[in-house]
């Protein structure tokens, strides 16, 4: 027996508070095809009021590993670490800036805003692309290069933190506000940062926490007073490499270091910050884990790197398609296989990210 027709004279009528508690409830896939279907559900889904209701941490989409790589570019691969498995769907860049998707990067991601590079024309890119919105921003100096970059987005805004040489041989800090509009430059510590350009900033109560090349230190940028400190935090011994992820939402700071001799790990562990002050170890990688994960980056620890997603902590490499993490509320650690979208065989350049769709993240 079919379903009797809607009718169309009730369902017009239907309060939008409903409607919008409704829309709210979709998965990220239909709400994207959703906003394109008419004028009216498009003004609803970005109407002030729902996004003010829907704009707490508790977002109403999944939240995502997000894969870069050149073999699946302009596409980018989601693994929905909500439900545990790869998503049929991919974020299309062709589709948001078609008119870009040949010359640039990603680079960094922060609350559902992600920053691309456009080299040719000395400019980023910062969009949003659930709201299909994007900014172009100048780099204020010629000839455009950096060696490091982060984006920190909050609901009052974004910043870009990057080093960058500019005209110059001189590292210098440049720091662009969204709220402004504009870049200033600083020095202070960043030269001691220059053979560290894989590692992105940490965000940790307002302020950018990098870990310094040997010998090994941790340094921090203050957003706000827009200066640099060394915090005095000693680190565990006998380190071969350092790398920083945060909880901002629960105000933890989480290293992840190898631990050896010569210049070789024989071992990884995970130390939290206690009170500002102290390293407490809470867990070592399993042996078998961990000498598959040194033996993939052939010991040059330049090509791993770590983040925060979700209550995990992703180890990954450039030259590794699958990411070891750990899941803290558990104490187990896990391997994520490899993006059905990856070839069989591969070359070099995987970039994982964290992306967790936000509607209130403005451009």
């Amino acid at each position: 027996m079919s379903s009797p027709e809607m009718d169309s004279g009730i369902w017009s009528n239907l309060p939008e508070e409903l409607l919008e508690r409704i829309l709210s409830m979709l998965p990220l896939k239909t709400f994207m095809v959703l906003r394109s279907t008419c004028k009216h559900f498009k003004s609803l889904l970005f109407s002030p009021s729902f996004i003010s209701k829907h704009s707490s941490n508790s977002s109403p989409f999944s939240s995502f590993l997000l894969l870069s790589h050149p073999q699946c570019y302009p596409h980018f691969p989601l693994y929905d670490s909500t439900l545990g498995a790869w998503r049929s769907f991919a974020l299309s860049l062709s589709e948001l800036l078609p008119w870009a998707a040949g010359s640039v990067s990603l680079l960094s991601i922060s609350n559902g805003l992600l920053c691309f590079s456009l080299p040719s024309s000395s400019s980023f890119v910062v969009c949003n692309f659930l709201t299909k919105s994007w900014r172009m921003i100048n780099f204020p100096t010629h000839p455009f290069d950096f060696e490091l970059l982060t984006l920190v987005s909050t609901p009052d805004g974004y910043n870009i933190f990057m080093l960058s040489s500019g005209s110059s041989t001189k590292i210098r800090a440049f720091v662009y506000d969204s709220k402004v509009q504009s870049w200033r430059n600083f020095s202070g510590l960043e030269t001691i940062l220059s053979d560290n350009h894989h590692q992105e900033g940490v965000h940790f109560n307002g302020s950018l926490y990098f870990s310094t090349p040997e010998p090994f230190s941790i340094v921090c940028f203050d957003l706000k007073n827009c200066k640099w400190e060394r915090p005095n935090i000693e680190l565990p011994i006998e380190l071969n490499f350092v790398r920083l992820v945060c909880d901002e939402g629960k105000g933890k700071m989480y290293l992840i270091g190898g631990i050896g001799r010569n210049g070789i790990s024989k071992s990884m562990k995970i130390w939290e910050l206690c009170e500002g002050k102290n390293w407490v170890e809470i867990v070592s990688v399993p042996e078998m884990m961990c000498r598959k994960i040194m033996a993939v980056c052939y010991h040059n620890y330049e090509h791993l790197y770590c983040f925060w997603h979700q209550g995990l902590i992703c180890v990954c490499c450039y030259a590794w398609p699958e990411i070891l993490y750990y899941k803290v509320s558990r104490r187990t650690w896990h391997w994520l296989p490899k993006s059905p979208s990856v070839p069989d065989r591969w070359v070099c350049g995987f970039r994982w990210f964290s992306f967790v769709p936000q509607l209130y993240a403005s451009v």
